[in-house]
């Protein structure tokens, strides 16, 4: 039912390589460039990236372990949890940036 381990192993390793690097990077400060503007939920966002990268390890080890099938439904049925846990902290951020946008100093107009 878990297939070649070795399929699991390379999307495991690839996915830590493009997911891991962004939030880790946001949490300690690192702002990329098309999220300058909005700084105020800078932290939800790098934790929902974070929620997204424990449902890949929750797909991912189980089959890699070889684990019964239960144990990989049970993992899946966690990870959706996690889905569900970065949609509130993506939709937590942009609620946060626009309360900031809507306080914050307000530019002079051009004219």
């Amino acid at each position: 039912m878990n297939g070649n381990p070795l399929y699991h192993w390379i999307g495991l390793a690839v996915s830590t390589a493009l997911m891991l690097p962004v939030p880790v990077a946001m949490l300690a400060g690192w702002t990329p460039p098309w999220l300058r503007k909005r700084q105020a939920g800078m932290r939800l966002r790098a934790y929902g990236l974070l929620c997204f990268y424990a449902l890949v390890l929750l797909n991912s080890i189980p089959r890699i372990a070889d684990a019964s099938y239960e144990a990989v439904m049970a993992c899946m049925s966690v990870g959706f949890g996690f889905i569900a846990a970065a949609a509130v902290l993506f939709l937590l951020a942009e609620r946060k940036d626009s309360g900031a946008r809507a306080t914050g100093p307000v530019e002079p107009r051009q004219g």
